[in-house]
């Protein structure tokens, strides 16, 4: 009778671990397949969105379009800044693609420059910048202060001058420019860097918002 209850007892763990193990399985390949294929949600750590963007906002990042189209001008990107150290073993994809215990840096900008286009940036003479694309001027509704007093053209480090965006590639800015570390400062964003598109805000409650297509 022991012997019975022993074996039955062993038994029973024995498909709880397994079943255990293959629903930990299930659970880890459909939140990998989720937020590679279809989305993800992502927590704003800084001001250099605002006011589009708030401190504390948390965001739903599309991922799916990139399978089918480039990124719009005016479109909101998450991604792994330029001077990311991205490292590619199995422990560091992993954290990539589920999201746990990932450490890599990523930033959320607006894409300014596209593919091919000329990108210039002119400070008038009450210190307001402006961005010209291919020798035209952009007008941005949602920049939150013209006026960048921060910032000081490096002509040897920084993208102060008249520049061509690669294939490929894009020119990316905040909308707070005054507090934004963007490509005026480290350049190009290859498109292989791009995480997804920032489609809305769904918390908190009073600031939900979807991000309307930018009129150019």
């Amino acid at each position: 009778m022991d012997d019975l209850k022993s074996t039955f007892t062993s038994e029973n763990i024995k498909a709880f671990i397994k079943e255990l193990v293959e629903t930990v399985v299930f659970v880890i390949v459909m939140l990998i397949i989720i937020r590679y294929f279809i989305g993800e949600v992502r927590w704003i750590p800084s001001a250099s969105m605002q006011t589009t963007l708030l401190e504390g906002d948390r965001v739903f990042v599309e991922r799916f379009s990139r399978f089918y189209k480039a990124p719009d001008r005016g479109d909101i990107l998450v991604f792994y800044p330029p001077q990311e150290n991205l490292k590619n073993d199995i422990g560091a994809v992993f954290s990539r693609l589920t999201g746990f215990f990932c450490k890599d840096i990523a930033y959320i900008k607006r894409v300014v420059g596209l593919p091919g286009e000329t990108i210039n940036i002119k400070r008038n003479d009450i210190g307001e910048t402006f961005v010209y694309i291919n020798g035209k001027k952009l007008t941005e509704p949602y920049v939150k202060d013209f006026k960048d007093e921060n910032y000081t053209c490096n002509q040897a480090t920084d993208f102060c001058e008249e520049v061509i965006v690669p294939q490929n590639s894009y020119f990316m800015m905040g909308d707070n420019r005054g507090n934004s570390q963007d490509s005026r400062y480290w350049g190009f964003l290859s498109k292989d860097r791009i995480i997804g598109r920032a489609v809305f805000i769904f918390w908190p409650l009073n600031r939900t918002n979807y991000f309307e297509k930018i009129k150019y």
